[in-house]
């Protein structure tokens, strides 16, 4: 089967419990701190690999980021490559309020310091079939997006979060373009989802376009693929951090084995449902088991 390459953030999630997310100029006790794997690359790596992908992560950490190799470690995914510096590892503090939704404030750290020997080892790796995972949470995109380009590497950007750099992008080299609500409407100017998918697919027509809308379901096609509208699972959510990069890491490990559109998205999308009902990032990824039997239960 071909492999993930992920040219990937990582990082530490400070999580605070609150009963509900604050407003400018106030100040409130939480109920619960926790300290987790995060990242959305190293995310994504790790539902990947559970999801039984072959996953390659490369990035960059500080030296206070050691517990996040042996988490991917754990999970079977190479990490060879990725590199340590003097700059602190990404540090994320996220406030939970009790309905699961959540607030992130991010430090870049080590993620903004990925170079043209972290970019050249990257796609190095790259053999037929492969494809190359990234998100907005590291530098130099555009000019690892020129080189994948050049090399006609197949690429899924996963454009979160958005900064403001996503506007310049040239996405003419993206094969796979993952956002959800508010991702979909920077790049499309426009705030209605249902307008933005169009307005994507008709721009980029050679793009496959993945817009998830948590517990709103999503809409997924562009390319040779019709446009479809898919509903979410719904269950009690605990905690939603995390549970996009659950959906993507699934979605490219069913992707990567059977390039069947509509399996990965049931597959990402059971994923997801699960990892809403746990506490934490990389602690909430499920299993391929339990999403297995998750689907069987919806199924009856």
């Amino acid at each position: 089967m071909p492999k993930l390459v992920n040219l990937g953030s990582l990082g530490i999630d400070h999580v605070y419990g609150v009963d509900h997310i604050t407003t400018a100029g106030e100040t409130i006790s939480s109920f619960s701190h926790d300290v987790f794997p995060g990242g959305k690359g190293s995310n994504q790596s790790i539902a990947a690999a559970k999801a039984g992908a072959d996953v390659v992560h490369i990035g960059c950490i500080g030296p206070d980021g050691d517990m996040l190799l042996d988490v991917l470690r754990e999970v079977d995914v190479d990490v060879e490559h990725v590199r340590v510096g003097e700059i602190a590892t990404q540090q994320a503090v996220i406030q939970v309020d009790r309905q699961g939704q959540n607030a992130i404030v991010i430090f870049g750290g080590a993620n903004h310091t990925i170079n043209q020997h972290d970019r050249n080892i990257a796609l190095s790796k790259f053999e037929q079939g492969d494809w190359l995972l990234l998100q907005n949470e590291v530098n130099d995109l555009e000019r690892i997006l020129d080189q994948a380009g050049e090399r006609n590497v197949s690429v899924a950007f996963n454009v979160a979060p958005v900064d403001g750099r996503e506007k310049g992008y040239d996405y003419s080299r993206v094969g796979l373009l993952i956002v959800n609500e508010v991702e979909a409407a920077s790049l499309a100017g426009e705030a209605d989802p249902n307008c933005a998918f169009d307005i994507l697919t008709s721009r980029f027509p050679e793009m496959i376009v993945l817009l998830t809308l948590g517990r709103d379901g999503g809409i997924y096609g562009g390319g040779k693929y019709p446009r479809v509208v898919y509903q979410a699972h719904e269950v009690d959510a605990v905690d939603e951090t995390a549970a996009g990069d659950t959906f993507i890491g699934y979605f490219m490990a069913e992707w990567l084995r059977s390039q069947d559109l509509a399996k990965a998205v049931e597959d990402a999308s059971a994923a997801g449902a699960i990892a809403v009902t746990r506490p934490g990032a990389a602690a909430s990824i499920p299993s391929r088991t339990e999403v297995d039997s998750f689907k069987e239960a919806m199924a009856r």
